[in-house]
């Protein structure tokens, strides 16, 4: 018989490592997209027709978000409602960004549109794959 609580077993289970582990993917994956946008963000102007002001805005808020899905990620147990709130988030980004990208809001070129709907898939992937260790991780 185990002497460890069940508590504790189920915060280092493989299924709520699943969840772990998408949300630390997500995070860097997030940090390293703002930086691009902030570090690039006169690059990207004229092959992706993405402006200055929102590039920089996008990136600031990315590496927030960034910040929090580690935050997220270091604790020893997930809580559900933080885990259905990335989730959420990451599902509303990629309405978001498909949203902008046929708005005609941001001038995109040819190559801007292809980053966009780029984004988009990532962050619906991550949606599901945290989903999935969300469901793991509740059965």
């Amino acid at each position: 018989m185990s002497t460890v609580p069940a508590t504790a077993r189920s915060a280092t289970s493989p299924a709520s490592e699943t969840l772990r582990r998408a949300l630390r993917i997500d995070a860097w994956s997030t940090a390293a997209f703002g930086v691009v946008l902030l570090a690039g963000a006169t690059l990207l102007e004229v092959p992706f027709g993405l402006p200055m002001y929102w590039s920089i805005p996008f990136g600031i808020a990315m590496l927030g978000g960034a910040a929090c899905l580690g935050l997220i990620a270091g604790y020893p147990r997930i809580p559900t409602k933080f885990a259905i709130f990335v989730i959420a988030g990451n599902a509303l980004s990629f309405v978001a960004l498909v949203a902008l990208t046929f708005s005609n809001l941001i001038p995109l070129t040819g190559f801007g549109i292809v980053f966009f709907l780029s984004g988009a898939l990532v962050v619906a992937a991550f949606a599901i794959a945290e989903s999935i260790g969300l469901r793991l991780n509740r059965a």
